[in-house]
């Protein structure tokens, strides 16, 4: 199957129990036409659903793309944008994700090769620097991404300790990040403050 022509976003937020709080504003202060993969893991399946929809509202406003960590099914129903997940719960999904982006999220050479062949819109690859999730975790580094990347036949959107100045370091044009949710979150509060973010 044929990648979408859905434009791909250059800005990417990722949810997490920790951000939580801050995702509004955090949504908010994204530059018009991001992407916002919605994960919420620590929910119950109501709550998620509850978290979900009041989210899908403000990112439409903004427009955002939605992006549901899920399957296919559940990401029509929802009335997500794509879904979010490995290149192994990607397999099959052609008929279901008609019309939906499909992003695979990518950890080594194996799992970019399966992305590859399911012709994935574009490729998670992670985790490039440590995080507060998985302090101490191995990471890629700048060589290990770069390997990667180039052996994408897809777009990539470097995950994992991002911020600009390490996208700006690394050259790539997409990343994504979870805990930059603070620091979007606290520049749109300041704005509202009419003060400077540091303030």
């Amino acid at each position: 199957m044929p990648p979408r022509q859905t434009p791909l976003p250059i800005r990417w937020l990722i949810s997490d129990a920790r951000n939580d709080a801050v995702l509004e504003d955090a949504l908010r202060a994204l530059p018009a036409g991001s992407g916002f993969v919605f994960r919420h893991y620590h929910c119950t399946a109501d709550a998620r659903r509850k978290r979900f929809d009041l989210l899908l509202t403000l990112a439409k406003q903004q427009g955002h793309l939605m992006i549901l960590s899920g399957d296919g099914r559940m990401a029509r129903l929802w009335g997500a944008d794509g879904i979010y997940a490995s290149p192994g719960a990607l397999i099959g999904t052609s008929a279901e994700c008609e019309s939906l982006l499909r992003l695979a999220t990518v950890h080594d050479a194996a799992e970019m090769r399966a992305a590859n062949a399911l012709c994935a819109d574009a490729a998670f690859v992670s985790p490039v620097y440590e995080t507060r999730s998985h302090a101490g975790a191995a990471v890629l580094g700048r060589a290990g991404f770069e390997r990667l990347a180039e052996q994408a036949a897809m777009p990539v959107i470097a995950l994992g300790g991002m911020n600009c100045e390490r996208a700006a370091e690394l050259g790539c044009t997409r990343w994504a990040a979870v805990d930059g949710a603070f620091g979007w979150a606290g520049s749109q509060l300041a704005d509202k403050r009419g003060m400077p973010e540091d303030s």
